[in-house]
């Protein structure tokens, strides 16, 4: 089932808001919402202002939605679903005229899209060939490019913001021990970036310096050029921290509650400086996943 309605919802207290770099305060935040298990497992894809008002039901369906990824612009939502009996397909939701397009359908598991900074490309993982690689898809000329190759699992690419080259979590150094790599354009080569143990899910600042992660079972975030790490959270849900258009937020789901076996999450946004933080809950009481700030 797809919509494209707007649920009424009341602020969350936000005290950090009125501060926030028009980038932010006026960007959207894309996450899914998810209710029930199995065949019965109902996946919602909203978006919702940093304040907590003007939430929107973008698609909803009987199944899985996964990993939700902005453009830079904050004009295009790329993300994948997996309706019942099927593998994940990648779809592209376009704000101004609230169309949805399938853009990847191969015979595999296709995740974690993300768009490059001049919005041309597509970075994301596949198991089309087997394991999991990465692919590049160039949106225009719909031709596809297989970057990386090996028997180990490579998941979970996005884009440095200068398109000069991505990072990725592999686990070829060791099955079931991923870490988190970058790949450059320009020479084809891979290099490790020094996380200290298990690490997974990077996403870089616009400007580069940052970068959000899942270290352990923390959200947390690095600055690379110092390698300073900032632990956020143990979320309870193994979910990453997401950085705002400015970097200078952080933002995460944590687990709120269970009753009857579901869990439930609320989204947290929290300053890199000074550590004040607020919460916006969720619509519907079930688990709050995968979010995502854009402008």
């Amino acid at each position: 089932m797809a919509t494209n309605q707007t649920v009424n919802n009341s602020p969350a207290i936000n005290p950090l808001t009125a501060q926030m770099p028009s980038s932010d305060r006026l960007g959207r935040i894309a996450y899914v919402e998810e209710q029930g298990f199995g065949a019965a497992k109902i996946s919602s894809l909203y978006t919702i202002r940093p304040d907590g008002n003007d939430r929107q039901l973008i698609e909803q369906l009987n199944g899985y939605i996964y990993s939700p990824a902005w453009s830079v612009d904050g004009k295009l939502l790329a993300y994948s679903k997996q309706a019942l009996r099927e593998q994940p397909k990648i779809y592209i939701y376009d704000r101004r005229n609230q169309s949805r397009n399938l853009v990847v359908n191969t015979n595999g598991s296709n995740l974690s899209a993300t768009f490059s900074p001049d919005g041309q490309k597509l970075l994301y993982s596949s198991t089309v060939g087997g394991n999991a690689d990465i692919y590049e898809l160039h949106l225009n000329k719909g031709t596809t490019t297989q970057l990386i190759e090996l028997p180990s699992t490579e998941v979970q690419p996005s884009y440095a913001p200068d398109g000069k080259s991505f990072v990725y979590v592999s686990d070829k150094n060791r099955a079931g021990r991923p870490r988190i790599y970058r790949y450059k354009f320009a020479t084809n080569s891979n290099s490790q970036i020094a996380t200290g143990g298990y690490a997974a899910s990077p996403q870089l600042s616009p400007d580069g310096r940052r970068m959000g992660y899942l270290n352990g079972r923390q959200a947390a975030v690095m600055t690379l050029g110092s390698g300073q790490v900032i632990n956020l959270a143990e979320t309870g849900l193994d979910e990453p921290a997401r950085l705002s258009p400015s970097g200078s937020y952080a933002l995460y789901p944590m687990q709120s509650g269970q009753s009857s076996g579901q869990k439930s999450s609320s989204l947290v946004i929290r300053s890199l400086v000074g550590g004040t933080s607020y919460t916006i809950s969720n619509k519907t009481g079930g688990l709050a996943r995968s979010p995502v700030w854009g402008r």
